[in-house]
């Protein structure tokens, strides 16, 4: 049986792979002896009742088949006559099912193949179940790893025990690595099911960040500072917002290092990704001012219902609050969760005048009240006009009678610019330029005779043509 299955001793080849694969002695007698029973039946027939066991003695498969005693034999393949079945079994009786030991190498080169890629298969299907274990509760966790060969796209990493792949999609822009350069990498995912490397790292994920700040900084892996947030854009910017359990420890500069140390490091793993560290701050309004940094913040105002913040800042700091491409303001709408919607002062002020001058066309309102207003979140006559009495009644410094007044002018205004909006869109229809030929095109009416004004222009320039003419003649004359 051996020679049959170019295997040699299956004692020695169990304990190789029981060794070498780490997998244990059972998954692999249990591959062997469905690999053997795959490779019979598929040689004699998968009607025939037939079981494979290792003999530990022997160190080798044994097939046993099964036949059924019967009085007259019909079929010989799965019946036996009760006097063959007494020279195997003394003691055999009709109806018994009685086993007769089959010799492998009746089965030849082609099933000793199958058999071997049977064992193949069911070896591998263990060292992935043996991977899937190991790696499945280490999740999260950062690896080292040698870069082996690239495959669509995707880099084959040898983390030891086995390779992973670190997708596309989960590499960094700027990065590049070749054949044999060292890797550190976050465990992202591990898939059973995967046809390919069941351990999928990540060199994108906001998360790699967190774990290098954690083996930087000792006060991050004690839990005294804490990572609040992160926001990033791999390969450029990003931004943690940190914390501290401790009053008299600054996390900012517990991540900071003496000298910039531990940030200088995860920057070098990073391979020069911009790092921002912030304070984090419960209220929104502080939290926004320091995510922005390095922009200086004049002025916060907090949408609360519409979870946006509108961020003032001197007409100097706008470029460096919006970043290039936009990115300071987009990290740190990230970092907050909040829209934010960035100004400048003068913009700020040309939009507060505009505001404060169609709150003033209401009728019969004062100074006072447009700033009350304003105040109060209104932008136009219109907001004013569609307001209940009560809720401006609820303004300070605004009574009923001045809250009827208020409302009262306020819709007045809205339907004078109603009204006075169709004679305008009329006005406009009345001077469109080719409107009347379009008419006369319409009532099939006769071009007029008198010239057009390009006509007439050209006429006019003839004329004045001619009297220069005739000037110079008379010069000339004289």
């Amino acid at each position: 049986m051996s020679d049959a299955l170019g295997l040699g001793n299956l004692g020695r080849v169990i304990d190789s792979v029981v060794k070498d694969k780490g997998i244990k002695r059972e998954i692999v007698v249990s591959a062997l002896e469905q690999a053997i029973l795959a490779a019979a039946k598929k040689r004699l027939g998968t009607y025939r009742e037939i079981e494979a066991q290792f003999n530990e003695d022997l160190g080798e498969v044994e097939l046993f088949e099964f036949r059924t005693v019967v009085e007259d034999v019909e079929d010989d393949e799965i019946e036996i006559s009760l006097d063959d079945a007494h020279v195997l079994d003394p003691d055999a009786q009709m109806g018994d099912e009685v086993g007769m030991k089959l010799e492998l190498t009746d089965f030849g080169r082609i099933a000793a193949q199958t058999a071997k890629q049977v064992i193949i298969q069911k070896i591998r299907d263990a060292e992935r179940d043996i991977i899937y274990e190991e790696y499945k509760d280490r999740v999260g966790e950062l690896v080292h790893g040698i870069v082996r060969r690239f495959e669509r796209g995707d880099i084959i990493v040898d983390i030891g025990r086995t390779e992973s792949a670190l997708p596309r999609k989960e590499q960094v822009p700027r990065e590049s690595y070749r054949p044999g350069d060292r890797v550190r990498a976050y465990i992202l995912d591990v898939n059973r099911a995967a046809k390919g490397p069941q351990v999928i790292l990540s060199r994108a994920t906001p998360h790699l960040v967190e774990r290098l700040f954690e083996v930087e900084v000792p006060e991050i892996a004690e839990g005294v500072v804490q990572i609040v947030q992160i926001a990033r854009e791999p390969g450029a910017r990003t931004k943690i917002a940190v914390s501290s359990k401790d009053s008299s420890v600054d996390p900012v500069g517990a991540c900071v290092g003496m000298k910039g140390s531990r940030v200088q490091a995860v920057v070098q793993e990073l391979r020069g990704e911009k790092i921002d560290i912030v304070v984090y701050d419960p209220e929104i309004g502080r939290f926004a001012v320091n995510a922005l940094a390095p922009a200086e913040v004049l002025k916060v105002f907090v949408d609360q219902e519409e979870n946006t913040l509108q961020i003032l800042v001197g007409d100097d700091q706008l470029s460096l609050a919006i970043g290039r491409r936009g990115q300071n303001v987009r990290l740190a709408s990230q970092l907050t969760g909040w829209k934010i919607d960035m100004k400048s002062e003068s913009e700020f002020a040309e939009e507060q005048n505009r505001a404060k001058e169609n709150l003033a066309a209401i009728e019969g309102i004062s100074p006072v009240a447009v700033e009350l207003l304003y105040l109060e979140g209104f932008r136009s006559a219109q907001e004013v006009a569609e307001m209940p009495a009560e809720e401006l009644e609820a303004i300070d410094g605004i009574d009923a009678d001045m809250a009827a007044r208020i409302l009262n002018g306020a819709r007045k205004h809205v339907e004078a610019s109603l009204e006075a909006a169709p004679q305008q869109a009329k006005k406009e229809i009345e001077v469109e330029p080719g409107e009347e030929d379009m008419v006369h095109e319409n009532m099939d009416t006769e071009p007029s005779d008198e010239p057009t004004p390009e006509e007439s222009a050209e006429a006019g320039e003839e004329a004045d043509a001619a009297a220069a003419e005739s000037d110079e003649a008379e010069k000339a004359e004289a």
